[in-house]
């Protein structure tokens, strides 16, 4: 087989083609969140806070000197990062389980019976009042 017949399999098949369409789906997603959580969020946090602001917390390890840039560890990006995180972790929970919640609703509906099934389930029945 062919490298470029290879490839052409490989690349319409539905499985890749369903996690393209995740990746930017999610990448998109991430952005909503993303703005959600910055621009909707943080704010009213940082207000009852006293304005402060998680992305500009650091600490300064060793001032800037000499042209050389100052050694910071700026744990508010990590915060934020983390909050961040939980929030998309919390929205993807909840997508997760609107969609179990939507299967078991589709799977507790048993399929009504057959006409043969409904036919042997009478002549069972006949059965069993004859045999009585």
């Amino acid at each position: 087989m062919s490298i470029v017949r290879e490839f052409k399999e490989f690349a319409v098949r539905g499985n890749v083609i369903d996690m393209a369409v995740g990746v930017v789906v999610g990448s998109a997603f991430g952005k909503i969140v993303s703005s959600i959580v910055s621009d909707v969020i943080m704010p009213p946090i940082g207000v009852l806070l006293g304005g402060v602001n998680f992305s500009d917390l650091a600490f300064t390890i060793k001032e800037a000197a000499e042209g050389a840039p100052a050694v910071v560890i700026a744990y508010g990006k990590f915060v934020q990062t983390i909050i961040d995180f939980t929030i998309i972790a919390f929205a993807i929970f909840v997508v997760v389980r609107l969609i179990n919640s939507l299967k078991k609703k589709a799977e507790a509906a048993p399929a009504p019976p057959s006409n043969q099934e409904v036919l042997l389930a009478e002549i069972r029945d006949l059965l069993q009042k004859q045999a009585q």
